[in-house]
């Protein structure tokens, strides 16, 4: 899935999980296609690993799409974890105090 500013790429793991994969700027604009996507996957598996690493930019609609995907997890008993989040995500969720809605991976101590 492309916009201008977003791509977003679905990937089956197996054993009912998957991971999407979010490069670029989550915000107003991209933040329904981020939304749809997460939906879809989360209805469809038990656990989705959504990788953040990419995420240059995030703004209040993009952290609702994220909060939104935390919710539809919850109502269909799915897991949702948010995999290497960037600092700018990071200190969203921080400022939001929404952290606590996701489980957060840690990435591995060297």
């Amino acid at each position: 899935m492309y916009d201008d500013t977003i791509q977003v790429k679905i990937r089956t793991t197996g054993d009912g999980s998957c991971r999407v994969t979010v490069a670029g700027e989550l915000d107003v604009c991209t933040a329904p296609a981020v939304r749809n996507a997460l939906r879809d996957v989360l209805i469809r598996h038990e656990r989705v690993d959504v990788d953040c690493a990419g995420v240059s930019f995030c703004d209040c609609s993009g952290l609702s799409a994220l909060l939104a995907a935390a919710r539809t997890a919850k109502a269909v008993k799915a897991e949702l974890r948010l995999c290497a989040v960037p600092r700018v995500l990071a200190l969203l969720l921080r400022l939001s105090h929404t952290g606590r809605a996701f489980t957060i991976e840690q990435p591995s101590a060297p």
